[in-house]
């Protein structure tokens, strides 16, 4: 018991400190005078929101989605189409982001989880693509070259978007809530279901459960929180364009899942960080960075089970 309970307190003072130290970043890095590293924690911070999304349904419900980038797209257009019309209300950006992705993830995902298996990455994908190839025509909004946000959200006097330390705050606000959402429904009769269905989802059917329509509702939050990473990143980056929902953007956020760990809470955010960190440190190396990165990708797959976070995981249970 006393073990179980140092072990508590352990994992409590690492989250303590870690949320500490992202609290106090943008401060370090004012003090040390790198701006460029306030850039890459926005980043690291925005695609985690969208690497917890896609583990919802990847880790915890089996539904492996190669089209995920395709509500990161969409949420990013939300900033910038209404800001195209002058239009550059928060909140209502922000809905149209959510809900937009939402609405899309209901749809396909109605046709999607009728299927299983290799049929169901495919018509992700398909989705995906169909989706970008819509944005490449829209040439009213840039088609193939984007289009540049001149503007971002706008929240009156609350809240100042154009200070990229504010834009962190707000974006580090979403993690925080996005995190907690997950943590709540994974361990709610609802996240049972769902855990239980990527198991043996004969079993849950023959227990009662809906196991699609459980699902569905699972990959419309997903969608949603991936809508809402996109609205983030269309104020940080400034630009948007359909290049955002590629199939290979997709790919990479398989990568940061894969690498940090399927089904941990937390392992989306060291995976999204050790794909940030090795993609710049590695740039600066050599071009052919892809090639190395993807060689500790394969050597994580064979030989390090469950991710890096299962490693930190078993070095906190001693």
């Amino acid at each position: 018991m006393m073990e179980l309970l140092r072990r508590m307190d352990r994992n409590r003072w690492a989250l303590l400190v870690g949320l500490l130290l992202f609290a106090m970043a943008p401060l370090i890095i004012q003090w040390i005078e790198k701006p460029f590293y306030l850039d890459l924690l926005i980043r690291i911070t925005i695609l985690s929101i969208a690497a917890i999304s896609l583990n919802l349904i990847l880790g915890y419900g089996g539904m492996i989605s190669f089209g995920h980038a395709a509500f990161i797209g969409i949420g990013a257009y939300a900033v910038g189409i209404p800001a195209y019309y002058e239009a550059y209300s928060g909140p209502l950006q922000l809905a149209i982001a959510v809900g937009s992705a939402g609405l899309f993830a209901l749809l396909t995902g109605i046709i999607c989880l009728r299927t299983k298996g290799i049929h169901f990455i495919m018509i992700t994908l398909a989705f995906a693509q169909m989706a970008f190839f819509t944005f490449v025509s829209l040439d009213e909004y840039g088609g193939d070259d984007g289009l540049v946000i001149d503007v971002r959200s706008e929240f009156g006097s609350l809240i100042d978007m154009e200070s990229d330390i504010q834009l962190y705050y707000v974006a580090l606000a979403c993690l925080l809530g996005t995190l907690l959402l997950v943590h709540r429904l994974v361990h709610s009769r609802f996240g049972r279901v769902i855990r239980g269905s990527k198991s043996n989802i004969s079993r849950m059917q023959s227990l009662g459960f809906d196991t699609y329509r459980y699902q569905l509702i699972c990959y419309v939050i997903a969608g949603m929180l991936c809508g809402l990473a996109g609205w983030l990143l269309g104020n940080f980056t400034g630009f948007i364009s359909p290049e955002m929902m590629d199939w290979t953007r997709s790919g990479e956020l398989l990568f940061m899942v894969v690498l940090g760990g399927t089904g941990m809470l937390f392992g989306p955010i060291l995976g999204v960080f050790t794909f940030i960190m090795a993609e710049e440190i590695l740039s600066g190396i050599t071009v052919y960075w892809q090639f190395i990165f993807g060689v500790m990708l394969i050597l994580v797959v064979l030989f390090v089970r469950g991710g890096l976070g299962s490693i930190i995981s078993r070095l906190g249970k001693k």
